[in-house]
């Protein structure tokens, strides 16, 4: 109720709900969520190899779109790369996507085996950018090189409030996510992230996060592909 509450005051018609990590392979939530949204949800859930596909229907059914996966080290152990490319290959079948969570300067340790799974991948946060580093450095530049050449890889131009040196209105972060918004704009998505899990100080303004989109995307045909085009075709 709350997340629907807040999705109609910041003037959205649609969102996509992220199976939450303290959930982990429960996605009752996730699915009573999306069954009571009017077909304005989709989701993204979280599973194991042993999921039925007589489960995955019921998911699929029910608006699930894709699985996640977290690679970030310091967070939580991650999921085996095996076990990975097993469900990305039944998954695939269903026409969904994996959303990764990993930091961008793991890109040569890790750059084999994303390329080697069988469906769209799309990075969460920007794949964790390095504001101190700014747009012309090494890391972000790589990450963006890897982008151009997998034409299936998808960017989230998300999570500011996480990665900001400067503290909102997070304009340090306005750079990084417009170039992928400009480099990119068929391949890019956004969201609030809301509502902002492990932050260790305050949750952001979503009303903040929600002004950046025209200093990322100045142009109405950006918004347009960000805001509209890209997430309804994904």
């Amino acid at each position: 109720e709350k997340l629907f509450a807040l999705r109609a005051f910041l003037g959205f018609d649609k969102n996509v709900i992220v199976q939450a990590t303290c959930h982990d392979t429960d996605n009752r939530a996730l699915v009573d969520a999306l069954k009571n949204s009017n077909g304005k949800a989709k989701g993204v859930a979280f599973v194991s190899e042993d999921i039925s596909d007589a489960e995955l229907k019921d998911l699929h059914e029910a608006g699930v779109r894709g699985v996640r996966c977290n690679f970030i080290k310091r967070l939580v152990d991650s999921t085996p790369k095996d076990v990975m490319v097993r469900i990305a290959s039944r998954i695939a079948d269903l026409g969904w996507h994996i959303v990764i969570y990993f930091e961008h300067a793991d890109l040569d340790e890790m750059a084999p085996f994303l390329t080697s799974l069988p469906t769209t991948l799309v990075f969460d946060h920007m794949a964790v950018p390095n504001v101190a580093e700014g747009v012309n450095g090494k890391h972000f530049q790589n990450w963006l090189k890897a982008v151009e050449a997998n034409k299936t890889w998808i960017n989230k131009v998300t999570c500011p409030e996480r990665f900001s040196v400067a503290g909102p209105p997070y304009d340090d972060v306005v750079p990084f996510a417009r170039t992928i918004v400009e480099r990119f704009p068929d391949r890019v998505l956004w969201g609030t992230d809301w509502p902002h899990p492990n932050m260790k100080s305050e949750a952001p303004d979503d009303g903040v996060l929600t002004d950046m989109i025209p200093k990322i995307a100045p142009t109405a045909a950006l918004q347009q592909a960000l805001l509209i085009d890209n997430p309804m075709r994904l």
